[in-house]
């Protein structure tokens, strides 16, 4: 009984071994398995540094373009400001050609 025992607990103890163990399929399987999830993980990060890329790519064309929408409002400015200087001078320019022609006139009356 003892030795039948024995026996039993013995190869219990051996399939359970057995089961235990990976084989070289299981392993094979397993780095195919890491390869593949490597993989997935170097494509994952080139697209999030390409995202990146891009998103700082358009970082600054939004810099460039605010920068140059306030160069063109100060021009705009500028310009508002020489037209008004201009029809200050044509007024003055034509109040002073009125007084020339009236005393031009008056010199005409003599």
């Amino acid at each position: 009984m003892k030795k039948s025992f024995w026996l039993i607990s013995l190869m219990v103890v051996f399939v359970i071994t057995l089961m235990g163990c990976a084989t070289t399929s299981d392993l094979e399987r397993i780095q195919a398995q890491e390869r593949e999830t490597n993989a997935k993980a170097e494509q994952a990060l080139k697209a999030s540094q390409d995202a990146n890329a891009n998103a700082l790519k358009a970082t600054d064309a939004a810099a460039r373009a605010e920068e140059a929408l306030k160069a063109a409002e100060a021009r705009a400015l500028a310009a508002e400001e020489r037209a008004k200087v201009a029809e200050e001078e044509k007024k003055a320019a034509e109040e002073k050609a009125k007084k020339t022609e009236a005393v031009f006139e008056k010199s005409m009356r003599k």
